[in-house]
């Protein structure tokens, strides 16, 4: 079948810098050898796409006097790159309107740029000696800015007759690098946009409900506000982030956010896809048309199995929420013990909270838990109150400290462009993860305990660490999903992200040491806690970085 052989050629023609390498007969065609496509070719592939391929000049190139002998200083772009280093979301909210501001930033604007400085090895940074150099790093070689699926199979067709390297990428977010590649040529999607909602789907697979066909490069926080403007307003099961792009990345992995509980997965409403395979074909995956296909986008990881272009989804009807916010940190108590049995205390009734209907973010630190917020659709304050009782009576009982507040909204999207928070870019982490079943957290809470407190204070390591958590549970809005996401979220009530700071100048021996520590200290102790877990595909730790694979032959 022809769709099979495709994503076949996908899995060594998209990997990233962090994925094991595949054994296949040959390598790639870098920027230095013979076989590197002529400046004819890489001329015809622009006038192939309308203008739209870039060479890539990292973002901060404009801090120094030169990039690869081009002229590049600027004093004023400079600034504008200084300041925008580490902006990721324009969370504002204005006179109670959701901003007119797009959701993007520098990095997501610069085509190639990880949100995240990692994986690009941060050879290009913003500096105020413009004598310094500046270097390409694992940033790709050329861009095609798409805008069209005609753009995308072009830039296939491309790297596939010329043996380049090929990377999907839209807004950056990839945890794992995925989104970046060295010597690479990027197909960007972030700027095909678009959104078609119907109330009554007409496509297959027996849905007839509400539904939305959405470009590739739709971002969370734009859908959350098209979808408020319908007529009755709607949601889309969507991220916590606004500036993560829903169709690629996000949807491919499963896609876990604030209706997750609610509603089950993102990808668990995925009715159609339309693709471009790795033979340049245009495709459509649905219930009818390439069903392996259309299972596999539904959560078996992103730029594996295709360049998804579309993708249509289901609505829901809104609903009236409630959201609450508690805070303990060093400005209630510096007692360590004190603190840890708060977060026994929050962490243990996640089963409770899901079997409400509940999700809540959160970020764990030592002496820093703050949980914003409790999302609680079709509750009021009172019945959210209700359900947080148990919680509060314990940190009562046990005279800890801490502070709340609990607010109604007459639509989830009031509550999320309320309660939410803006996030940085920019920091140099690695990440991985955990979810935690049901059965992990009523017999082994103590130990996940332990855990955390490990992850947060990662032995033989010199910086904090850090958890984002996710109190949420699929299997309660959608028990049974036949898709590729891991069967095992299914029974989850919790999920956390581990995140190791590493110096921004670390040597390869201290980057091959603080991914010893994420995967063998602080992931070790979270899977020895919860035996009956798993991990969530879009983060998750690896046993291998990007430094440690050549790049004559990264795969």
């Amino acid at each position: 079948m022809k769709v099979i052989s495709a994503s076949a050629s996908l899995l060594w023609l998209f990997s990233a810098p962090v994925v094991l390498a595949i054994a296949v007969s040959n390598c790639k065609c870098y920027e230095g050898d013979a076989c590197w496509p002529s400046t004819k070719k890489w001329a015809a592939l622009n006038a192939t796409v309308g203008g739209r391929l870039q060479k890539v000049i990292p973002p901060a190139a404009s801090c120094y006097n030169n990039f690869e002998g081009i002229s590049t200083y600027n004093a004023d772009q400079c600034s504008e790159a200084t300041a925008g280093w580490s902006d990721q979301a324009y969370m504002y909210v204005l006179m109670n309107k959701w901003p007119e501001i797009l959701l993007t930033t520098l990095r997501i604007e610069t085509g190639t740029s990880p949100l995240r400085s990692y994986p690009s090895n941060n050879t290009c940074l913003p500096t105020t000696d413009p004598n310094e150099t500046c270097t390409i790093g694992y940033l790709s070689e050329y861009v095609i800015m798409a805008t069209t699926k005609e753009h995308v199979k072009a830039g296939i067709d491309f790297a596939r007759t010329n043996n380049v390297r090929l990377v999907v990428r839209n807004t950056g977010h990839d945890f794992m690098g995925r989104s970046i590649a060295s010597g690479a040529l990027a197909i960007n999607t972030h700027s095909m946009k678009g959104a078609e909602f119907t109330t009554r789907y007409a496509g297959p697979g027996g849905y007839s409900g509400g539904a939305v066909k959405l470009g590739a490069g739709m971002q969370g926080g734009e859908i959350y506000k098209l979808a408020n403007q319908q007529n009755p307003k709607v949601v889309v099961v969507g991220g916590e982030c606004p500036t993560v792009g829903f169709a690629g990345g996000y949807l491919q992995g499963g896609g876990h956010g604030p209706l997750s509980t609610f509603f089950g997965m993102a990808a668990d409403h995925a009715l159609s896809f339309d693709v471009v395979t790795a033979d340049g074909q245009y495709v459509c995956a649905n219930a009818n048309e390439n069903p392996d296909l259309f299972w596999a986008l539904k959560g078996g990881g992103p730029a594996t199995f295709g360049v998804v272009t579309s993708v249509t989804v289901k609505t829901f009807a809104e609903v009236p929420a409630a959201g609450t916010i508690i805070n303990i940190n060093s400005t209630h108590t510096n007692d360590s013990a004190l603190f840890w049995k708060a977060v026994d205390a929050f962490h243990g009734l996640a089963n409770h909270y899901v079997d409400h209907g509940i999700y809540a973010y959160y970020e764990l630190m030592e002496l820093r838990l703050h949980i914003q917020p409790f999302v609680a659709p079709n509750m009021t304050p009172a019945q959210l109150t209700q359900v947080l009782n148990p919680l509060f009576e314990k940190l009562d009982a046990l005279q800890i400290p801490y502070s709340t507040v609990t607010k109604g909204f007459s639509t989830f999207f009031d509550l999320y462009i309320d309660m939410f928070e803006g996030e940085n870019a920019g920091d140099n982490t690695i990440v991985g993860g955990r979810f935690f079943t049901r059965k992990d957290i009523a017999e082994n809470q103590p130990a996940l305990t332990k855990a955390f407190k490990n992850a947060t204070s990662p032995p033989g390591w010199n910086l904090p660490g850090i958890l984002v958590g996710h109190i949420v549970g699929p299997g309660i809005g959608n028990p049974v999903a036949d898709n590729a996401i891991h069967p095992g979220w299914r029974q989850a009530s919790s999920f956390s992200i581990s995140v190791v700071i590493v110096p921004t100048d670390a040597s390869k021996t201290v980057k091959k040491d603080a991914w010893n520590i994420l995967t063998n200290v602080v992931d070790a102790a979270l899977i020895k806690a919860a035996p009956n877990g798993g991990a969530y595909v879009n983060e998750v730790s690896l046993t291998i970085h990007p430094q440690s694979i050549s790049k004559k032959c990264r795969f």
